[in-house]
């Protein structure tokens, strides 16, 4: 079976996608984006892409890519430790480094280590972890650096200068698994931090109190909301759709009923499916 995931080969995503899936294909892709698109052609039979980081937030792409793509829904969540490095070509010194690189969430999230060391030092945004520790290697002529993980740095043969770079301690990033099926992935191997429910909520009009319509559907039948938030559709100020997470386990009566009084209300759902949470090694 082959599974995409945001590459190249040591990102973040495929140390978390070769946890979930150890005896599949997994197939690196440039962007989320191609990700989507892999799936959504059948390329591949799911694809593994972050949503979230505990520093951060939510990957906006992800979310939009969800709402645009209504057949793709969501197998499951997994939850990995985020360490980050800064790395540089071993024929290089620390000392001559002219412009540091990586992805703009793992620039941000070690934001406040680089501004006091590394203060006068260019950033660059980089499509991945992985390609920024991989271009530092393919251009020893270059005095860059590039902020990516272990076994980023092994892969490529990165000196690291710098360990543990990560502004907070409590650095995790939230993946999903997503597929064109409503299947529930199931791993007796890793833990599980729980279950639940995530979907799409577009109102159909702005009106005062739209939104208080439909937290109330959950609201009176006391299910919990982990997660909502919220996303520009993109058509014009004002205009937004919902990703919400409503914890626990399926319930039939419960929650179909809900689903049927947010279309009573003439709310537009996308169910991206009832899945369990898992914690990954980082």
């Amino acid at each position: 079976m082959k599974i995409a995931f945001l590459g190249p080969h040591a990102s973040f995503t495929q140390l978390a996608t070769a946890q979930l899936f150890p005896d599949d294909e997994i197939v690196p892709q440039a962007s989320i984006l191609d990700c989507f698109n892999a799936v959504e052609n059948g390329e591949v039979i799911k694809a593994v892409v972050p949503l979230e980081n505990s520093i951060e937030g939510t990957v906006s792409m992800t979310l939009d890519y969800l709402y645009k793509t209504p057949s793709i829904k969501i197998e499951a969540e997994a939850v990995m430790p985020i360490a980050h490095h800064l790395m540089i070509h071993p024929e290089n010194s620390i000392e001559n480094i002219e412009r540091i690189y990586s992805h703009p969430q793992a620039l941000a999230q070690s934001f406040h280590f680089l501004d006091t060391h590394y203060k006068e030092i260019p950033k660059q945004d980089f499509s991945s972890t992985a390609a920024a520790a991989k271009f530092v290697s393919e251009n020893p002529e270059t005095p860059i650096a590039a902020v990516a993980n272990q076994f980023a740095a092994n892969l490529y043969g990165l000196n690291i200068v710098n360990r543990n770079i990560q502004d907070f301690e409590q650095n995790h990033t939230r993946f999903i698994i997503i597929s064109k099926e409503q299947n529930k992935y199931q791993n007796d191997k890793l833990e599980t931090l729980g279950e639940k429910s995530g979907m799409l909520i577009t109102l159909p009009e702005d009106h005062p109190g739209g939104l208080h319509q439909v937290l109330s559907v959950f609201a009176w039948r006391k299910m919990n909301l982990s997660k909502i938030e919220s996303r520009t559709l993109k058509t014009g100020l004002g205009n937004y759709f919902f990703f919400i997470n409503v914890e626990g386990p399926w319930e039939e009566v419960l929650h179909e009923n809900a689903l049927k009084e947010l279309e009573s209300i003439h709310a537009n759902v996308d169910f991206l499916g009832n899945y369990k949470e898992f914690l990954l090694e980082s």
